[in-house]
């Protein structure tokens, strides 16, 4: 029951992290940049744990890691599941299409599985994983595309979206060995500050997008407009202060691979989301890739073959 009960955690997690395409829409149609979403959803999420981490923790708050080891492995993370990740991904919207990105960046847990289990023998698959996680990607596809069976190639935008895949990936396996020794709460908390510190360069490259104040460009009132702002705090809050918490968690719980299989349901909930906040049509296609995932998530959850 408990088993059920995470997997049930890491699928909601991964239908929140859907719906953002959604909402991160609606941000950038009032005004914002991709760099200015990511640094205030992050900037929001930071807060929010730094204040719950002094407010209710009992025992010392721990503030540094262990070793440089470690250091490093949690400036990863921050760059693996935040900075790069985030740029790479929206950047190559600019060169190439959506659907590009969308195909390239949600078969992200074959990348990661094949990762992982260069490291990890525990955690290889075996074939029925293979041929569930094979039939996953298919129906991704099938959501994706809707029908329209073409692709463009731009290998600049390609590039980039395989760039957030590996991210992804390269995330998946950091996060191994950082929840063998911290708990999800210091984990998280550090994932969101490196992820905001290596933003700085971008905004140095980029100093237009800066707020007036600081000699940029980005007028901050529009932050307090009530659409904006329900948006971003959707976004801060939600699907990154408590997702991540909660993905941090539930990757110790299921393991590394079990869990980054769940990506496969995020254009399902995009795509649902978009149904109801912006009225997009339900295809078929749809119906039929969500059969596709979700008997190949089935196929790819089973039991790891031990070695």
């Amino acid at each position: 029951m408990r088993g059920f009960f995470y997997h049930i955690v890491a699928f909601l997690t991964v239908a929140v992290w859907g719906s953002t395409f959604v909402f991160t829409k609606l941000l950038l149609l009032s005004g914002l940049t991709p760099a200015q979403i990511f640094t205030l959803r992050f900037f929001i999420a930071y807060l929010l744990l730094t204040a719950f981490e002094m407010a209710f923790r009992r025992k010392k708050r721990r503030t540094k890691p262990r070793s440089w080891t470690d250091g490093l492995i949690l400036l990863g993370l921050g760059i693996t599941g935040g900075s790069l990740y985030f740029l790479s991904e929206n950047e190559a919207l600019k060169y190439t299409t959506t659907t590009n990105v969308s195909l390239i960046v949600c078969s992200c847990p074959l990348a990661a599985a094949l990762l992982i289990g260069l490291f990890y023998k525990s955690q290889r698959m075996n074939l029925r994983q293979v041929a569930g996680m094979l039939m996953a990607v298919c129906g991704v596809t099938a959501v994706i595309l809707n029908g329209h069976f073409v692709l463009h190639l731009s290998p600049l935008g390609d590039a980039l979206a395989l760039v957030a895949n590996l991210c992804w990936a390269v995330y998946s396996l950091l996060l191994i060995p950082a929840n063998k020794h911290y708990d999800a709460l210091f984990v998280t908390r550090k994932v969101f500050f490196y992820g905001l510190l290596t933003m700085l360069p971008y905004f140095w490259w980029r100093p237009d997008e800066l707020p007036t104040f600081m000699g940029g460009t980005f007028d901050m009132s529009i932050l307090i407009q009530p659409n904006v702002l329900t948006n971003l705090l959707f976004l801060g809050v939600v699907a990154s202060c408590v997702c991540y918490l909660v993905w941090t968690w539930v990757m110790d719980k299921l393991g590394a691979v079990v869990a980054t299989n769940y990506v496969y349901v995020n254009p399902l909930s995009t795509i649902v989301v978009a149904w109801l906040v912006l009225s997009e049509q339900i295809t078929l296609y749809f119906i039929l890739g969500a059969i596709l995932i979700l008997v190949g998530m089935y196929l790819a959850d089973k039991k790891m073959k031990k070695r």
